[in-house]
């Protein structure tokens, strides 16, 4: 089922998410800044509501309610949830939490947001169409008239072109040591399963953790199609060069 195996791959991997970052503190702020931008640009007001609908241990939103935006926040993982949660709580912040399938948001909240955020590739997790298809569908029917919904996912339509096996590996220098980041991808046509790898080197003491799960290498012409087919009634794109952010960025305007 898809939903055990996301769910499975988060849980497993929610206390270790933030080692895949150089450095999590900073990428908080990053992000925060990127979609910072993009709201302006799009006249996006910290009156509005604002729903991070693929959140995760709070990367992107932790930083924009530093910023005083009005932010609600969801995940299909309990165990990402609960971190979220508790970073949230140290740092000040009140934000509203809570564990949901973003293929059926209305089952979760009661009220439509102005903005709605799937940000670093969470959308590619939809392997089966008819699942493609409910979320956009239900993430169009959470937002409201004349809101937005934004998205960012890998540049899949340069990566379909060599079909890479693994992630560029990132090494990272620690005060204790070093860590290695890096996904093998084991491709079946336009899918790949990966294994994302964290290998811990510090204090004299290597630990590996390795996590499993599948993606769809979802292009720009199927998801712009899938958004206009769920309603919106407008969709562009914004790439790196221009956003300032590492993967290319859909604006849905309903």
């Amino acid at each position: 089922m898809l939903e055990t195996n996301i769910q499975e791959f988060y849980d497993d991997m929610a206390e270790y998410y933030h080692l895949i970052f150089n450095n999590w503190e900073h990428s908080i702020d990053y992000h925060a800044t990127v979609v910072d931008r993009l709201f302006m640009q799009l006249g996006i007001s910290k009156e509005s509501l604002i729903l991070d609908c693929a959140c995760g241990i709070g990367t992107q939103i932790i930083g924009l309610a530093r910023l005083g935006y009005k932010m609600f926040g969801s995940d299909i993982s309990s165990n990402e949830i609960a971190r979220a949660k508790t970073k949230a709580i140290n740092r000040g912040l009140s934000i509203d939490f809570r564990v949901a399938d973003f293929r059926s948001l209305d089952r979760f909240f009661a009220n439509t947001f102005d903005v709605v955020l799937a940000i670093d590739n969470a959308l590619p997790h939809l392997t089966q169409n008819a699942d493609f298809v409910n979320a956009l569908r239900s993430i169009y029917k959470q937002t409201t008239e004349n809101g937005v919904f934004i998205a960012s996912i890998r540049d899949y339509d340069e990566i379909l072109k060599l079909k890479p096996s693994n992630s560029p590996p990132s090494v990272i220098s620690t005060v204790a040591g070093k860590r290695i980041v890096f996904q093998v991808w084991d491709w079946q046509e336009d899918e790949y399963d990966f294994t994302q790898y964290i290998i811990v080197d510090e204090e004299n003491k290597l630990n590996t953790h390795k996590f499993c799960s599948r993606y769809k290498a979802l292009t720009r012409s199927e998801l712009t199609a899938g958004l206009l087919l769920a309603g919106y009634r407008d969709v562009k794109w914004i790439f790196p060069e221009e956003s300032g952010f590492y993967q290319p960025v859909v604006i849905a305007e309903k």
